[in-house]
């Protein structure tokens, strides 16, 4: 490869939109490669900026970093997904994508009552869980209210 093909990390951050620390923890979860130059500074193939595209895409669908280090993995030799690449892939998202919409709107319609008041504490809430009527028999952490979907546990990407 010709040296003159690899982008600085400063380079990378600044046209990709992650900081260089994320650059880093994505080289660290074998997300995305760096060659080192005599001064033992990361360099990165072109490439890896439609590869960190596509984390970002991933992301924002909701996929986890191991549900995109998967993806990624399927691809030989790390390379870049391609075309037919991303429609497989994508395929995928839709349905994922169909199921957040979803709860979204029964989030924003159980909303429409606490709005007035914005107290969230009314007895037909569908966000709280008011004197934890949720716990008889059930053992769903967090706002049982709310779809599966939306109680998911927070992973940081």
């Amino acid at each position: 490869m010709d040296t003159h093909d690899l982008l600085p990390v400063g380079t990378v951050a600044s046209r990709s939109g992650f900081a260089a620390s994320a650059l880093r923890y994505y080289e660290a979860q074998g997300l995305i490669r760096a060659e080192r130059n005599s001064g033992g500074q990361r360099r990165f193939e072109r490439s890896v900026l439609r590869r960190l595209a596509f984390i970002r895409a991933a992301a924002h669908v909701g996929l986890t970093l191991q549900e995109i280090r998967d993806e990624l993995n399927r691809l030989p030799d790390g390379r870049t997904p391609t075309k037919a690449d991303w429609q497989r892939i994508t395929t995928h998202w839709r349905g994922r994508l169909d199921e957040q919409i979803a709860a979204l709107e029964k989030l924003r319609d159980g909303l429409d009552s606490c709005i007035g008041c914005g107290c969230l504490s009314l007895r037909g809430c569908a966000i709280s869980n008011p004197q934890d009527a949720a716990a008889d028999g059930n053992e769903t952490p967090g706002a049982a209210f709310l779809p599966p979907l939306l109680r998911r546990p927070h992973q940081p990407s």
